[in-house]
């Protein structure tokens, strides 16, 4: 029988997954994605954050719940911040001004952040970053917690993949447009000379683009 927190938790990855796959900006996607995960769960605030190239630092890419001082209280060190959640699995810190595997506790204390899940974020099954609640009061997170802040990274990970994808059509399609126009002021020019100028050849290779 499914309980009425679980049947919570499917209404609310229903919503994410609609969201996902809606036509909004990938940023705009991203920021409902983590403060819907603060809402479900409760909790005081969540954080998307992505590695960098070096895979050395985590970089907070969106966040909510957050104050600006502690998103920038400093660069995150993989092997100082709750390093084992990129090994693939969700890692709980029960007291986060206490634990040592928080880079910053001075920083969570004052910042009002008692305990905090770290769940990876997978795309293509490799690990690019994670995405972290934080509560205001200390909790010990349940399975289904875990979850669904799971089940909501990996849709992080496709709303990353498809603003990863929108950049490069939109990139090719700027690339289109510009030979387009070089293409017709040299039939302009043309013209009266009576030279027959054709498109690039590359042209016939470029995809049919719609909806721009």
């Amino acid at each position: 029988m499914v309980t009425k927190t679980e049947r919570n938790y499917y209404n609310n990855f229903y919503e994410l997954a609609a969201k996902v796959n809606s036509a909004g900006t990938p940023d705009v996607v991203l920021r409902y994605v983590v403060k819907k995960i603060a809402q479900v769960l409760e909790a005081k605030g969540a954080s998307l954050m992505l590695l960098t190239p070096d895979r050395k630092q985590l970089l907070h890419t969106v966040a909510y719940g957050l104050s600006d001082w502690y998103i920038r209280k400093g660069p995150l060190s993989v092997d100082k911040s709750i390093g084992e959640a990129l090994e693939g699995n969700p890692i709980a810190v029960f007291d986060a001004v206490e634990d040592p595997r928080i880079q910053y506790r001075e920083q969570a204390g004052k910042e009002g952040i008692a305990s905090i899940l770290s769940v990876p974020i997978m795309l293509r099954e490799e690990i690019i970053g994670v995405i972290r609640v934080y509560t205001g009061e200390r909790r010990s997170f349940t399975d289904d917690d875990i979850y669904f802040v799971g089940a909501a990274a990996n849709l992080g990970a496709i709303a990353l993949e498809n603003a990863r994808l929108y950049e490069a059509v939109e990139q090719e399609y700027d690339e289109f447009r510009q030979q387009m126009l070089e293409w017709r002021a040299a039939l302009g020019d043309e013209w009266m000379s009576g030279v027959v100028v054709t498109p690039p050849d590359e042209m016939e290779d470029l995809p049919t683009l719609t909806g721009f």
